[in-house]
């Protein structure tokens, strides 16, 4: 990974008599300030991606008193994030190669601030899950579609730009679980108006996709590598490859969906674990937020560093061991150490940055990513579906956290095994020809 920091586009050679001398001055111009765009627009779209979850996580109680939830109903609500992700992201690829990445990202936006918008004011269970349906679709494209954004507009900054999408998706997460209480408190106390604001930040992540929407480059580029990518041969472009036999990338899948499930877990229950430990609805919220808030660092940092690495194995070891020492803490000392253990398992949840760096990594191709990254996404965030709907039957029928956080302790052995094998130094190109 040495051209990480060096582009490795070649320097200019003189015009010859077949290429006309302004032609490169038509295509650079336009792309510089698409560069610009595309960055904020990747800003943007990464702080809406988790606050329809975070903000709910922060109210779960106030919700589920609203609507008369049981505590297995409300495990239901925290396991629609992962199912929406899984079904709506498998539709990503198909619609990215159709309308271009960029229109699909900006109507994943617009779902979003649909959805958040709608959601607190339905009235009911069904209508209320319906609402946060929309807004998961929205945000499920977007995900599978930031690393192909990525690949094809940076493809020598894949960890910088990896990084920068972390760090941005890692802020609106902990912003969202930090203040959705006090701005709730601050507008009435009425948990609706306090879910709903966030529509608002939602509705700004559309204004910079808006002008990409019709970029025809963008959309040839959907399934091709980007211009500065070192081409390949034909047969190992990635554009017939079976993904489905690559064992990196179901291992990269499994770490996916494992990753995603103590994610989801956390995002969805440990404001609740802390509350029913004793800690204030505030506090907690601020727990969450800090446990968050370490991938805004991190999240900058990791990419950058698994992206100069041969393998990423060591990486995943020692993130696997922050959350085991974290649920540690939370089985025998969930109040006296709260803040110690949402430090542990803030630095835990950032095996999803690493994640996404892996799937740039593993595949050489732009056509590689967008099926690496549509195949891993979509399975993994299957795999991760029964996570948090367990936690919440667990809780509810052992009478306690002991059990669910025993779990949670128990599926981060598999994530470090499945890890390390995703993390070894192989492309799914280069298996698939392989295997040819």
């Amino acid at each position: 990974m040495a051209s990480e920091e060096t582009p490795t586009m070649a320097p200019p050679t003189a015009p010859t008599t077949t290429t006309p001398a302004a032609e490169p001055v038509r295509s650079t111009a336009p792309r510089t300030w698409a560069l610009r765009l595309v960055t904020v627009g990747i800003v943007l779209a990464a702080m809406n991606l988790r606050p329809a979850v975070t903000s709910l996580g922060a109210l779960l109680e106030e919700v589920r008193d609203g609507l008369g939830m049981s505590g297995s109903v409300a495990g239901v609500l925290t396991s629609v994030p992962p199912l929406c992700f899984a079904l709506f992201g498998s539709m990503a690829p198909r619609l990215a190669k159709r309308f271009g990445p960029a229109a699909v990202v900006c109507f994943g936006m617009a779902a979003i601030a649909a959805g958040l918008a709608l959601r607190p004011f339905t009235g009911n269970t069904v209508a209320f899950l319906a609402a946060t349906a929309l807004a998961l679709m929205g945000i499920a494209v977007a995900n599978i579609l930031m690393p192909v954004v990525v690949k094809r507009w940076f493809p020598d900054r894949v960890g910088s730009m990896t990084g920068l999408y972390s760090m941005a998706l890692a802020a609106g997460t902990s912003t969202a679980a930090a203040i959705t209480v006090p701005v709730t408190d601050a507008m009435g106390g009425n948990w609706k108006t306090g879910l709903a604001v966030w529509s608002v930040l939602a509705a700004a992540a559309v204004l910079p996709w808006l002008p990409l929407v019709r970029d025809k480059g963008d959309r040839q580029d959907a399934g091709q590598t980007a211009p500065a990518v070192e081409s390949v041969p034909a047969e190992n472009d990635g554009s017939g490859l079976r993904i489905a036999r690559s064992r990196t990338a179901w291992a990269l899948a499994c770490f996916f969906g494992l990753q995603a499930t103590a994610a989801y877990i956390t995002m969805g229950w440990m404001a609740q674990i802390f509350r029913d430990a004793g800690v204030s609805a505030s506090t907690a919220g601020v727990l969450l937020a800090v446990c968050m808030v370490m991938g805004v660092p991190l999240g900058f940092v990791i990419p950058r560093v698994a992206a100069r690495l041969p393998s990423q194995g060591p990486m995943v070891i020692f993130l696997g061991a922050c959350g085991l020492a974290g649920y540690a803490g939370l089985y025998f000392a969930p109040a006296s150490g709260a803040w110690i253990w949402a430090v542990l398992l803030g630095i835990s949840n950032c095996s999803f940055p690493l994640a996404l760096t892996m799937i740039g990594m593993r595949a050489r191709t732009g056509a590689g990513v967008v099926k690496l990254s549509g195949f891993a996404q979509s399975t993994g965030y299957l795999i991760s579906i029964p996570g948090p709907l367990l936690v919440g039957v667990l809780y509810q029928h052992s009478g306690g956290w002991g059990v669910p956080i025993a779990l949670m302790a128990a599926l981060m052995v598999p994530q470090m095994v499945v890890g390390i094998i995703a993390g070894r130094n192989r492309t799914v190109e280069d298996e698939a020809a392989a295997a040819a």
